[in-house]
């Protein structure tokens, strides 16, 4: 379902949500008769992504505030699925992708792969399992986060959907259970799994720095989301809460675990050629062992306006917003304590978009981004000024 979701949904959040959260509706009994040879329930499907960013005084995804920008945020993916019986589907996704980082040859990896078995498949209810590297079904759009054509903007807010630690809240490999109940008014989902929690360098560099050797490794980690579409999907609720677990390998006397636990509340109303979104986040993060344990509560939430007009554009307007810790929202506590300048430790973000869906199958997208504060920038900017502009270029194409 998540394979033939990233070519037949629009970006609108909730279809992004229920397209690919949950195996549902297309992929439901019947799609492949029993007697059907299984080459014909094979499906192929791509996206290449080439966005061009333009900066002032902060960089972001490569030198963006130098010379003519950074060409340096590219999304190149192939996914397939099949279903060889009526209750099993197997689907992978694999991504190339470079966002600033030294991915300088685009190393394609797999971004997911997957058994799903059905169990039930009726009318009014769905339910089943799947084993593999799968998807978090994080807030709204975590699941589809790589496709442009899901995504109501080029960047997603920042906030929520962090692109620093992507790795753990993007995927884990592991099991989880879903189901799917229609009721007289309305659909009611429900999806929970565990499994291990993906790292890589940005990951270990956000939570860890360069304060001491250390190596990092995913845990034991969960995550759980109830999700409620109100008639054909005017409103749209979701409950969203994990846990993401990850052992450090230090010297002595330094924590040996990181925890992050967000609880995630989603909202969208849908009228027309129209829609408002808000999501809100409390993000508890945690050292344990070590010398004395740590933990700071963050705060997250953004607003945003979408229309469609001219029947093929679409406008945005989103304000978002982000502090590392409610305790010391303007990070003074942490300049005070020789930790950093204190504007690292949130950021206030204003954006302005605009796509057009040039043909089925291409997306010209571009945004303004003002911002105050660098709570989302990478740590390796030892110098950062506090406000600072961003414009935005892209071009998507699907198959």
């Amino acid at each position: 379902m998540i394979a033939s979701a990233l070519s037949q949904w629009s970006n609108c959040g909730w279809r992004a949500l229920y397209a690919s959260t949950l195996v549902i509706g297309a992929m439901a009994a019947g799609t492949a008769p029993a007697h059907a040879d299984v080459l014909d329930t094979v499906q192929v499907h791509g996206f290449l992504s080439q966005a061009l960013i333009v900066s002032r005084h902060n960089d972001f995804f490569g030198p963006s505030s130098q010379d003519g920008g950074s060409l340096q945020y590219t999304e190149v993916g192939v996914n397939a699925s099949m279903r060889p019986t009526n209750n099993l589907l197997i689907s992978a996704q694999v991504l190339s992708r470079r966002a600033g980082d030294d991915n300088s040859h685009y190393e394609p990896k797999l971004d997911y792969g997957l058994l799903d078995y059905q169990f039930i498949t009726g009318n009014k209810r769905v339910a089943g399992v799947q084993i593999g590297k799968l998807k978090q079904p994080f807030g709204i759009y975590n699941q589809t986060r790589d496709v442009a054509f899901t995504r109501p903007s080029i960047l997603l807010p920042q906030s929520i959907y962090f692109d620093r630690t992507r790795a753990p809240a993007l995927s884990s490999e592991g099991i989880s259970v879903y189901e799917e109940e229609h009721l007289p008014s309305g659909i009611l989902h429900f999806q929970a799994g565990v499994g291990k929690a993906n790292t890589d360098r940005n990951v270990k560099e956000t939570i860890w720095g360069s304060r001491v050797p250390a190596s990092i490794d995913g845990a034991l980690s969960s995550i759980g989301q109830v999700a409620y579409e109100h008639g054909s999907g005017s409103i749209v609720a979701a409950l969203t809460v994990a846990e993401a677990n990850i052992d450090i390998d230090g010297p002595p006397g330094a924590p040996d675990r990181y925890s992050f636990q967000p609880i995630i509340m989603s909202l969208q109303y849908n009228h027309g050629y129209w829609s408002i979104t808000g999501e809100y986040a409390l993000r508890r993060q945690s050292f344990e062992g070590g010398a004395s344990d740590q933990s700071i509560t963050g705060e997250s939430w953004y607003l945003q306006y979408t229309q469609r007009f001219l029947e093929d554009w679409q406008w945005l307007l989103r304000y978002d917003s982000l502090v590392n810790d409610r305790a010391d929202p303007k990070g003074k506590k942490f300049e005070s304590d020789g930790r950093g300048v204190d504007h690292s430790q949130f950021a206030k973000d204003w954006t302005l978009g605009l796509q057009w869906n040039a043909t089925s199958d291409l997306l010209l997208s571009t945004e303004y981004h003002h911002v105050d504060g660098t709570g989302w920038l990478p740590r390796n900017q030892d110098e950062s000024d506090r406000y600072w502009d961003m414009l935005l270029f892209q071009a998507s194409w699907r198959f």
